[in-house]
């Protein structure tokens, strides 16, 4: 019933995308969404070079048959990652999808087009879908205002930006922010998208390697459970709030911040050891206003499955009396 560009662009059998996770979109995780239907992306900078990433695609291989590709996240740091070192390790072991983010994968686009890689960009604006289909990409991932992680500056709701960017291009477009069940599937196709991506809703599943505590953290809390960090630098991420995003706000209330100030605070490696520890309060928990729909722990093929179920429920429901005329 749900087959779409997406599905057939692919090769898998449900419209559902798992993004990139830092940290936590790694083989097992992956595999899991893969053989459960879905299109999994794992996360290159998870790992710390070229050579780390391409074991562990060949270790995805082993748990799964099925298609799966890898997120490069193109970031403004002192020590820029060897981009092109990820990107051949992904031409060398066959991969055929890269899902890239942050900033426009342009300067990249040569290496990774001649190999035959479908590149699908996400975006916050409409602006930048427009821009992203004028290089080359096949795709775009559009992230509304409920996304967890960094949903822009332009605070533009899934509801209104999916349409728009709809309107203005002619690749497909995967539908991201807000997004936890299979009445957002329906909702994401209604608006015009091919498909749905979930970030959050994913973490809170069996497979995903990260402690108990972080998962339950996303069942308990709700859809006002999380707070705009770094709005101050245009750098916005949307987190759990818990004392630390409570101590990062409080730094920048007080004006002329600079990445340093806050740096201690959100640094990767204090968010590592918090999803390995559990320990909710010791560091910055990207999530999403998704959490509100979050409600238990199942594995990634009874997640896939039960969102297929409720959106052929809601087809049928829904339009399923809909006749001809009046």
């Amino acid at each position: 019933m749900f087959e779409t560009k997406i599905t057939k662009m692919f090769g898998v059998k449900y419209p559902i995308v798992q993004g990139g996770l830092m940290w936590i979109a790694n083989s097992q995780l992956t595999s899991a969404v893969a053989n459960a239907g879905g299109m999994g992306f794992m996360t290159a900078l998870s790992f710390p070079d070229p050579d780390a990433l391409r074991e562990e695609i060949r270790k995805c291989k082993k748990m799964t048959d099925k298609p799966f590709g890898i997120n490069l996240t193109f970031l403004p740091t002192l020590r820029q990652p060897d981009y092109p070192g990820y990107i051949q390790a992904c031409i060398d072991e066959g991969i055929k999808f890269i899902e890239t983010a942050g900033r426009s994968p342009e300067p990249y686009m040569d290496q990774i087009k001649s190999a035959g890689i479908r590149v699908i960009h996400k975006c916050t604006t409409v602006r930048h879908a427009v821009k992203a289909e004028k290089i080359g990409c096949d795709a775009v991932s559009i992230d509304g205002f409920e996304a967890a992680g960094h949903p822009g500056e332009e605070d533009v709701t899934s509801l209104i930006l999916v349409p728009l960017t709809r309107d203005a291009v002619s690749i497909p477009v995967i539908a991201s922010g807000g997004f936890a069940d299979g009445r957002g599937l329906v909702a994401a196709l209604a608006l015009g998208a091919e498909g749905m991506n979930m970030g959050t809703r994913f973490v809170a599943t069996k497979e995903a390697p990260v402690h108990e505590k972080i998962k339950q953290a996303l069942v308990d809390h709700g859809e006002t459970d999380t707070r705009l960090i770094m709005r101050s630098l245009r750098n916005t991420e949307r987190a759990l709030k818990n004392p630390v995003v409570d101590k990062v706000l409080e730094i920048e209330s007080r004006g002329n911040t600079k990445i340093e100030d806050i740096a201690p605070y959100v640094s990767g490696d204090r968010g590592k050891k918090m999803l390995e520890s559990g320990d909710t309060d010791s560091g910055v928990l990207s999530a999403g206003q998704c959490m509100g729909m979050i409600r238990d722990i199942p594995s990634c093929g009874q997640l896939l499955e039960r969102i297929i179920n409720e959106a052929e429920a809601v087809v049928r429901e829904k339009f399923g009396k809909i006749t001809a005329g009046r």
